[in-house]
């Protein structure tokens, strides 16, 4: 059960960022939206794994990513399922649809990328806590802790104005662009975790 849930969360992982490539290319925002919020579901039994097996010398790396990893779900929830439920039903005066509509750059799309800041830390304190076995935990390893570094972007640009222009609730192609390019960088993280748990399986 300790490798089958992390796998099965890896699983998850894979498949959630798949489909959100698949929904930004279609431009599906309410298909974007609800796959994200099993993103977090994935991500936690993934990293849980990592940290059952995390060594007493990296237990601390292990237990920081956890809890950054916690602080990321509570926010992606609260950001996608208000997408799904007050936002997608409407009823909203014009001042909250600022604030809350995704695609207007407000206040949860702020905390959108809040959430992903965490993520970030997250993820190079679970790749502190890997310790390599062969190559693609090697990777593993290096991928998770480099996607760290989207740390500082995430919490760094919503202070500096630049999504501004979102208000008009157009879309953006090069923000699509961008959450793609993410995707194709994320993916394997998925893939080389199932492996990894998918190895000490057998």
């Amino acid at each position: 059960m300790n490798r089958i849930l992390p796998r099965t969360g890896s699983a998850i992982v894979t498949a959630a960022v798949f489909l959100f490539a698949v929904c930004l290319i279609t431009d599906f925002p309410f298909g974007s939206y609800f796959v994200c919020m099993f993103l977090p579901i994935g991500y936690i039994m993934m990293a849980a794994g990592l940290h059952y097996e995390s060594s007493e010398a990296r237990r601390v790396a292990a237990n920081i990513g956890m809890a950054f990893a916690v602080v990321y779900a509570v926010l992606i929830f609260l950001v996608y399922f208000a997408q799904t439920t007050s936002v997608r039903f409407g009823g909203l005066s014009a001042q909250a649809q600022e604030l809350l509509d995704f695609q207007r750059g407000g206040l949860l799309f702020n905390y959108d990328l809040l959430g992903y800041a965490m993520m970030a830390l997250s993820t190079f304190f679970m790749g502190l806590s890997v310790q390599g076995h062969g190559r693609a935990d090697r990777w593993l390893k290096a991928l998770l802790m480099i996607h760290g570094a989207f740390f500082f972007s995430c919490f760094i640009m919503p202070m500096t104005g630049v999504f501004l222009h979102m208000a008009d609730g157009k879309t953006n192609t090069g923000g699509t662009a961008a959450l793609v390019a993410w995707c194709a960088y994320f993916l394997p993280i998925g893939i080389l975790a199932y492996r990894h748990f998918g190895k000490r399986n057998g």
